[in-house]
């Protein structure tokens, strides 16, 4: 497959397979080529007749009335670009920094940044070759842009600073000259467009938006198994209830679980379940044989999963329109001959999504702790052991010894918390900078790597629950899972066997962490990320 950069066209699912796929074809299009000459064309023309345009012929921000000579305006640019390596914390993923890089040569590539198009077909080279910039993840507000990461991506394009290479990391000049690559010479608004852009925190919410699609469908097969589990009523998930309240994500779900146990001999129709209990006589009192009606955490988990889906639907729409957008300032209409200085590298949008993003997937963990709490706990998990330990004899020499899931519930528990600690909004963190000229920000990058750091919480909360699920159908019996969720099973008993004693089980996360990610499970169940 080519992806195909044209600054119209990128997908969403485009972004998300060069970031994780390195060897994925990419080409610029003629048109976006012819597009980005024409407005580097108009640029010099409004250059030539010497009147000030912001950041080509203009200091920056706040010092726009600094106005420079047209034959200063190279030197400028590479200024810019040294005085905003100041970026501080862990070097960004290489798949954030591969999403970066094609974000933002697809933004330069709509053709109204007044750039070389020899620097788009320049990101795409380093994309093909995998030198990648070392991306400090700290230090942007998200407007005016992402200045201070895109800088690191700008400096590696004019042959300075730290690339990763070959696994390593080394100076860009000499990995440059080994793979025959000169570093470009900056013209005005080079530099300005490389930086002055949402393409950094754009490319964390697209990564976690794509991972938060995975576990919409994920936290659909955990509430079955979990169901099956407690010996759960499929009937909370009867098209009737959801109909009357149908929310497009909320019917989803609720459609998956209906699926997913419709032939389970553990969570039962609630007809079935209802005739379990006995007739009561006139004046009687009586409990039930078997509940009729699950806890919350079971029973509204299609309200909250839906509330995932649902926000995805809307997220990524705005992050389908930020890809394929100019980010930058100012802006060249080649159709009118004009030059037009705004705002488009606000990233509010991105900022807004991406703290939405984080309260729903927060909420996802939460609810996935609390089921696993329902499993674990001989107070709520109908017959089950205590923590999920093997049935023993009492004269068992390990009688009283083991514990089970005890510590993993307390680490899905402090992960679930740490998850929900971090949802607060960082977009209403708006601090003035830059002498009162950013006097509004969006910060969209802290809100993007929230929103990741989140979606990998909530994904190992997930792991853990699966374990713990598996556990407990091997105590309750596998033979009466559904066709649907015994592969899911089965698939991670290939590599995670029953916890049979007490062991280390941090190792059983990530392996099942792994699995999640590749999408095996949601494969397994008949899923996909879309939730169908």
């Amino acid at each position: 497959m080519t992806v195909v950069v044209d600054g119209h066209t990128l997908s969403l699912a485009d972004v998300q397979l060069v970031a994780r796929q390195p060897t994925t074809s990419l080409q610029a299009s003629e048109q976006s080529m012819a597009a980005a000459q024409q407005s580097r064309e108009l640029k010099e023309r409004l250059m030539a007749d010497r009147l000030p345009i912001y950041g080509i012929t203009t200091g920056f921000g706040d010092s726009v009335t600094s106005q420079i000579a047209p034959e200063k305006a190279a030197d400028l640019q590479r200024n810019l670009i040294r005085y905003h390596l100041n970026g501080t914390g862990s070097a960004a993923p290489e798949e954030v920094v591969r999403a970066t890089m094609l974000i933002r040569a697809n933004c330069l590539a709509r053709g109204h940044s007044g750039v070389q198009p020899s620097i788009v077909e320049r990101l795409l080279e380093l994309l093909r070759q995998g030198v990648l910039p070392e991306i400090p993840e700290r230090g942007s507000v998200g407007a005016s842009g992402d200045l201070v990461p895109l800088c690191y991506l700008a400096s590696v394009v004019i042959g300075e600073g730290p690339v990763r290479y070959g696994g390593t990391v080394r100076d860009a000049a000499d990995v440059l000259d080994e793979i025959g690559l000169k570093p470009i010479v900056l013209e005005a608004k080079d530099g300005l467009g490389l930086i002055n852009g949402t393409s950094f925190s754009t490319a964390y919410a697209v990564l976690a938006a794509g991972d938060a699609a995975q576990l919409a469908a994920i936290t659909d097969i955990c509430t079955a198994l979990a169901s099956e589990a407690l010996l759960g009523n499929r009937g909370h998930f009867d098209p009737f209830i959801h109909q009357q309240r149908p929310h497009p994500g909320q019917l989803v779900s609720a459609a998956n679980l209906r699926g997913l146990l419709a032939d389970s001999e553990l969570a039962l129709p609630h007809s079935q379940i209802v005739d379990m209990n006995d007739p009561l006589i006139v004046g009687g009192h009586t409990h039930t044989n078997r509940s009729i009606q699950d806890r919350y955490s079971i029973r509204c988990a299609p309200h909250v999963a839906g509330v995932l889906r649902d926000t995805l639907t809307w997220v990524e729409t705005w992050l389908d329109t930020e890809i394929n957008s100019s980010t930058d300032n100012p802006l060249f209409d080649v159709a009118s001959g004009a030059v037009h200085s705004g705002g488009n590298f606000y990233a509010g949008h991105v900022a807004q999504a991406m703290d939405s993003l984080k309260v729903a997937v927060s909420s996802v963990a939460d609810l996935l702790d609390r089921q696993l709490e329902l499993m674990v706990d001989e107070k709520f998990n109908n017959g089950l052991t205590p923590n999920l330990i093997p049935r023993r004899e009492g004269d068992h020499w390990e009688a009283g010894l083991n514990h089970g899931f005890k510590g993993m519930q307390i680490a899905a528990s402090a992960l679930a918390a740490e998850a929900l600690k971090g949802s607060g909004p960082a977009s209403t963190f708006s601090r003035s900078t830059e002498a009162h000229n950013q006097d509004k920000v969006s910060m969209s990058a802290i809100a993007a790597r929230d929103a990741r750091l989140i979606v990998t919480l909530t994904r190992e909360v997930a792991a853990i629950h699966l374990l713990a699920a598996c556990q407990a159908l091997d105590l309750r019996g596998v033979e009466q899972m559904s066709s649907r969720t015994h592969p899911v099973y089965r698939q991670i008993r290939r590599y995670v066997p029953f916890a049979d004693t007490d062991r280390r089980m941090d190792g059983d996360i990530q392996t099942v962490v792994a699995l999640i990610k590749s999408g095996a499970l949601v494969a397994a169940a008949g899923l996909d990320t879309a939730g169908s």
